[in-house]
């Protein structure tokens, strides 16, 4: 049996001793290393089960032909994500290259882009003209960049741009996601992968967020972060960004309802996934500029214990069944 392809699958019938065979062949599998899934159940249940599956192995396929960039070292206050690339090469057969700050900085040193109706549209918006335009060329500068690489996404040690051209990169990820390029922010590398994962398994676009502040009472979680998909709130304004007061932020209304979110580490060993439930979203001034209300089913206790970096990512609609069951099969 070492021909067939993980995860082999075994349906039983409730009939003709299916049940106790298939559980003769499960341990045949386990004792060989091979992994198996048993199903058996109502017709509905089977036919939900195999959809998770097979969407998990979607997922892995579709993972082996990924291309990420590394733009930049990651932020110096994320101790907790340097990478081995070879690791990632392994288990999820993504390709993990890096690509020198001043190459991005030569990028928007050209100081154009690509316009589209995206781009004219943010143009009309009640904010500073001038600011738009700055934070248009970094957008220019990641589209080229992921064209040249043929990158399917990058996460990019964004805070220095503050520095080097007084703006910032949120309005360029904030594109580039909506237009599904996965685009994460300080440079890191798990989060970029938590990413691609629950976009893959779920078609839906990815809110990249810090942890802000926990109801412990009521297992409550506010998230914030001042980029998101452009395509992911029900409406968004432009701000500054929250920590320089400068270059230009996304503030934006995510709608309420279920939600997913999601974290593994750098060794895809640990990770934390919960439903959740989008309760509101905030304006405080003292937070990132896109700010969430989330009620987290798995508790905040569990929340707490299961540390896997400062960075989450949410989306909308329950696809934590299909986030486990993605972790059995890898």
């Amino acid at each position: 049996m070492k021909h067939l392809k993980e995860p082999v699958v075994i349906v039983t019938s409730g009939t003709d001793n299916s049940l106790s065979a298939s559980m003769e062949m499960m341990t045949y599998l386990a004792d060989n290393k091979i992994k198996g899934k048993l199903l058996h159940g109502t017709k509905t249940e089977i036919a939900r089960d195999l959809e998770y599956i097979l969407k998990a192995v979607e997922t892995r396929n579709q993972l082996k032909s990924m291309k990420l960039g590394m733009i930049g070292k990651p932020s110096d206050w994320l101790i907790s994500t340097n990478v081995d690339y070879s690791i990632i090469k392994d288990k999820l057969g993504i390709e993990v290259i890096d690509i020198s700050m001043d190459e991005l900085l030569s990028e928007i040193g050209k100081g154009f882009y690509e316009e589209n109706n995206h781009t004219k549209e943010l143009l009309n918006r009640d904010f500073n003209k001038s600011e738009i335009e700055k934070a248009l060329h970094i957008y220019g500068a990641f589209s080229r960049l992921v064209e040249k690489y043929k990158l399917d996404g990058f996460s990019v040690r964004c805070f220095d741009l503050l520095t080097s051209v007084k703006n910032t990169g949120c309005l360029g990820l904030a594109l580039l996601n909506q237009e599904g390029i996965y685009s994460g922010c300080e440079g890191d590398l798990p989060s970029l992968i938590s990413m691609a994962i629950l976009s893959k398994l779920s078609n839906k676009p990815i809110f990249q967020s810090n942890p802000s502040r926990i109801n412990k009472s009521n297992n409550e979680i506010i998230f914030a972060h001042c980029t998101l998909p452009l395509n992911m709130p029900e409406k968004y304004n432009l701000d500054t960004h929250f920590e320089s007061g400068i270059g230009v932020a996304v503030a934006g209304d995510i709608p309420k309802g279920k939600a997913t979110i999601f974290k593994s580490n750098s060794t895809l060993e640990r990770y934390f996934i919960s439903e959740g439930d989008i309760l509101e979203s905030l304006h405080e001034d003292n937070l990132c500029r896109s700010q969430i209300r989330i009620a987290a089913k798995e508790g905040v206790d569990k929340f707490l214990n299961t540390p896997v970096g400062n960075h989450y990512l949410i989306c909308l609609g329950d696809y934590t069944n299909h986030l486990k069951e993605f972790f059995e099969i890898i």
